[in-house]
């Protein structure tokens, strides 16, 4: 069976090792065509660099930037207009192109709390993801992005309420708040265990994450026993961008 292809759309560098190295791995380990568009950050940083290595490890390609700065990181992008400021219509644009050209059946993005952390570029990349994985198939929506492509599903990465009992007292050291959902919200679990090497590899490619204490550091530090239990599951909420129900003529029926 032919596996699908996967286009993760994530906020920064080290996001798509965080939330679905797993996936990517065990994608393009089945070969399947796999690749991250990360929405901050620009070319020639030292993260862009650190970015490419973690995704020759998961086997994603090479980096695809939109080139908007980060939030919190003025030096994310040199004289670039951050994330969060840039008009919608140009940042859904910039990535629709993205979609078109790569033609995934499966994008992949953060949650509608932005993950664990809730990060507002994370929320903003997840608001971002679902408009364009609508607009891409749409062919009189950004016309000069390519030619129309529908993703056949749009999966966010997310946490459910039972797995805070494993992850709590680790982020809750770092002074972060924690967003999870129902579990019943969760649509598709998967198990990256065998390719948990190489989404710690990944996650550790990520050296400026590592050296100023953030969520990579944390990995870094953590014993091999409670890495396997804390990474090697990965948990996602699936979206349909076309509805398979049966066309109807009323918007409600009637009595």
């Amino acid at each position: 069976m032919t596996v699908p292809s996967l286009l993760a759309v994530f906020a920064h560098p080290d996001d798509e090792s965080l939330n679905a190295g797993g996936t990517l791995a065990r994608h393009a380990a089945a070969g399947a065509h796999t690749g991250v568009v990360t929405a901050t950050w620009a070319e020639g940083t030292p993260r862009a660099a650190e970015l490419t290595e973690a995704l020759r490890i998961l086997g994603a390609g090479t980096p695809r930037l939109l080139g908007y700065g980060d939030a919190r990181a003025p030096q994310s992008a040199p004289g670039a207009t951050r994330f969060l400021d840039a008009p919608i219509d140009e940042s859904v644009g910039r990535l629709v192109a993205h979609l078109r050209e790569f033609r995934p059946q499966i994008v992949v993005t953060h949650d509608a709390y932005g993950g664990l952390t809730g990060h507002p570029d994370h929320v903003h990349t997840h608001r971002v993801t679902m408009l364009a994985v609508q607009a891409a198939g749409l062919e009189r929506l950004y016309p000069d992005a390519g030619e129309p492509w529908q993703p056949s599903a749009l999966y966010s990465a997310s946490h459910p309420h039972s797995a805070i009992r494993e992850w709590g007292g680790h982020i809750a050291a770092t002074g972060k708040a924690m967003h999870s959902v129902p579990d019943e919200r969760i649509t598709a679990t998967v198990d990256v265990g065998p390719w948990l090497e190489q989404k710690v590899a990944a996650v550790l490619a990520h050296r400026t994450e590592v050296e100023r204490g953030a969520v990579p550091a944390l990995i870094a530090n953590l014993p091999a026993a409670d890495r396997h239990r804390l990474l090697s599951t990965e948990w996602y909420i699936r979206h349909d961008p076309v509805s398979t129900a049966a066309a109807q003529t009323e918007l409600i029926a009637g009595k």
